[in-house]
């Protein structure tokens, strides 16, 4: 083993990152999810690939949960309770009962399918709804990734729906795994009541801390921009944010941390305690939210890099057969009977909605995380349940998470007036009364005339640019506009405010 040196790991360190970034890049032209081709990557590299030897479920486990604190609180620094007040009752069943369902439903078919004289599976009834509650919750870093990296809008406020269900769901198949987990370790004398509570103080717990911990982060940022007096308030916008990021990420950990230790749940914590930041008015908001874009998407590649690096392709192809079976009666069953039984008392919600939101059930990092758990506990059949889990893994991202927008054209769910967030490459000082925004033009759009001038736009919106192609053009009343030009928009925030008050 002398050749595992510090040296030796940057070396493939680097080569893998590089590697997954420059394969990535191709993904897509193939439609592919750029994080399964981070997936692949690791395992080309892997034991069965060029042949680096990594099988440390520990280090994996810890990497990880690292991993995961940095995506979830970014995700919620992404998520504006403006925008999810509205669905915020069908986002939080979805990611708790839809969650609970999902285990319940797809165990029970794990069980039956074991029982069958042909596999080779053999899971009792509690080892398969672990095996199902590792993979219960659709996984942020994918449905992040995919609805993030698509410039396209959705009707019925699908997006901050799914967005606040994978940003949320992953506590709840968390603790059904540690529960599980628990209940075969000791011999199944867990109560019912004693679940009950474990439930309510990881719930109570995780959120009363995330809302406590961002509130007290916020006063640290204050303290930080009042230290130094006219001094300190004359430091570099650029250092400032960089500080104040790098602030925030140990805020991040210590949040996970003191939640933990006080039996509450780390990774809800963390998530709210983003909310809470992201719907605050933060000094240098635009570079920390830079800084953190960045280290999530470092954070997402390297957990799938290194879950691609531990998995043994020839193991899975033992339980492939089945695998594929739960991999399919999860995405046209399980998921599908899960959203439409959880979402069922609420009517408002239309049947186009239920399918979609059924279809962007995306497995990815975080089941395969929870997968390690079993494994470290010395689970019997941990390893079937590992690898399970990991092809069920592909086989979602492969099929769903090439599909999610062609499914939501089929269903008429698109919306051609959403506007999308900034390409130009213009940012606005924080402190401006003012926002950016772009729009894609439809025919829709042009349907009054082909000019500016012809076009409707709101009360104290400008066009300030606009972009066809590669190129970018100065508009004036009678440039003459094409379906696909992007507009960059300037609109007057109280304006807005006090138009909508009255």
């Amino acid at each position: 083993m002398e050749y595992i040196t510090t040296e030796n790991i940057l070396l493939v360190g680097s080569l893998l990152l590089v590697a997954g970034v420059l394969i990535g890049k191709t993904s897509y032209r193939f439609g592919l999810p750029l994080l399964l081709i981070f997936l692949l990557v690791g395992m080309g590299f892997g034991t069965d690939g060029a042949g680096i030897q990594f099988s440390d479920m520990h280090t994996a486990q810890f990497i990880g949960m690292i991993a995961l604190c940095i995506i979830l609180f970014s995700g919620g620094m992404g998520t504006k309770i403006a925008a999810i007040r509205p669905i915020i009752v069908p986002g939080i069943v979805l990611s708790t009962v839809g969650v609970l369902l999902t285990a319940l439903i797809t165990g029970a078919f794990i069980w039956w399918l074991s029982g069958m004289s042909w596999t080779n599976i053999h899971f009792a009834f509690v080892p398969s709804l672990l095996l199902a509650a590792t993979m219960s919750s659709t996984d942020s870093a994918s449905v992040f990734g995919i609805l993030g990296s698509q410039k396209v809008g959705l009707k019925n406020n699908l997006r901050p729906m799914l967005e606040l269900e994978s940003g949320s769901n992953d506590p709840m198949a968390y603790m059904l795994t540690i529960i599980l987990i628990e209940v075969l370790t000791i011999g199944g004398k867990l109560s019912a009541g004693s679940i009950l509570l474990e439930l309510l103080l990881q719930f109570g717990v995780g959120l009363g801390m995330g809302w406590l911990m961002g509130k007290i982060t916020l006063r640290l940022i204050g303290f930080y921009n009042r230290i130094g007096g006219e001094a300190g308030a004359r430091e570099d916008a650029s250092q400032a944010a960089s500080m104040l990021s790098i602030m925030i990420v140990g805020s991040v950990f210590f949040t996970f941390a003191v939640t933990t230790a006080l039996s509450g749940n780390g990774y809800l914590a963390v998530y709210v305690c983003g909310i809470v930041l992201g719907n605050a008015t933060i000094p240098n908001s635009r570079g920390i939210l830079k800084f953190l874009d960045g280290l999530t998407w470092l954070a997402q590649i390297v957990v799938f890099l290194m879950l691609g690096l531990l998995v043994n392709p020839h193991e899975m192809v033992e339980v492939a057969a089945v695998s594929l079976l739960i991999g399919v009666f999860m995405i046209l069953v399980g998921r599908p009977l899960s959203v439409f039984l959880s979402l069922s008392p609420l009517r408002k919600i239309s049947m186009r909605s239920k399918l979609f939101v059924s279809w962007v059930g995306l497995r990815g990092a975080v089941p395969i995380i929870f997968a390690t758990y079993p494994v470290i506990a010395g689970i019997e059949g941990a390893s079937q349940i590992f690898n399970i889990v990991f092809f069920v893994t592909l086989l979602s991202l492969l099929v769903q998470g090439t599909t999610v927008i062609a499914t939501a054209r089929r269903l008429k769910l698109i919306d051609t007036d959403a506007v999308d967030d900034d390409d130009f490459g213009v940012e606005l000082a924080d402190e401006l009364p003012t926002t950016l925004n772009t729009l894609t033009l439809t025919e829709e759009h042009l349907s009054r005339g082909r000019t500016l001038r012809d076009m409707n736009l709101p009360e104290g919106s400008l066009v300030m640019m606009i972009r066809r192609g590669d190129r970018y053009i100065v508009p004036n009343g009678t440039r003459r506009l094409h379906p696909g030009d992007r507009l960059l928009i300037i609109r007057e925030t109280e304006l807005t405010a006090q138009g909508s008050s009255r």
